[in-house]
């Protein structure tokens, strides 16, 4: 796992930057509305999953594979409902986003406990994943914040995200990933 993990490391790091892409737009053009937020989202969502379904269906001999699939299923269906239903209000958005968000920090939080032993710096995709956590309970327990906040603060999340992610894919493309 961990030569294979190493040799696709620019995988992790372009879901980063898709991250930080992502959260630089909501800050460059917040006034252009949720309608602009629906479909960054989307994309995201989408692609991310589609990365999480391939990067699981071709690791089906690890043991976590089935999360890593089910995570991108959720992002797939989390990308695909955006599309099809662009004026969606600001309230089920953020469920949905916030929902999203914990998935994905189960997901990664999981990952990170299993493969602790075996891949070093793993420790930053367990922050990630705690950090996608509390940002989706934030976003279904307190939806009452204007569009624009909100904006903001997805924005911030997905540049954090980002940062975590291009870091570790370095570590991991440097040789920090075997540990003996």
């Amino acid at each position: 796992m961990s030569n294979l993990l190493a040799s696709r490391w620019w995988l992790v790091a372009l879901r980063g930057v898709a991250a930080i892409l992502f959260g630089l737009l909501t800050w460059i053009a917040p006034g252009a509305g949720l309608l602009a937020l629906v479909i960054f989202f989307g994309a995201f969502a989408l692609v991310d999953g589609a990365f999480m379904v391939v990067w699981g269906l071709t690791h089906r001999r690890a043991a976590h594979w089935g999360w890593l699939v089910l995570r991108g299923v959720v992002g797939i269906v989390a990308g695909i409902l955006t599309f099809f239903w662009p004026g969606i209000t600001a309230l089920a958005l953020l469920v949905l986003i916030g929902a999203w968000a914990i998935v994905t920090g189960v997901t990664e939080l999981v990952a990170a406990v299993r493969l602790r032993h075996q891949v070093r710096g793993l420790w930053l995709m367990g922050v990630a994943g705690v950090l996608s956590i509390v940002f989706g309970l934030f976003l279904v327990l307190f939806p009452g914040p204007g569009a624009l906040a909100v904006t903001l603060w997805i924005g911030a999340y997905a540049v954090l995200i980002g940062v975590l992610l291009v870091v570790l894919a370095f570590r991991i493309r440097a040789g920090h990933v075997p540990r003996s």
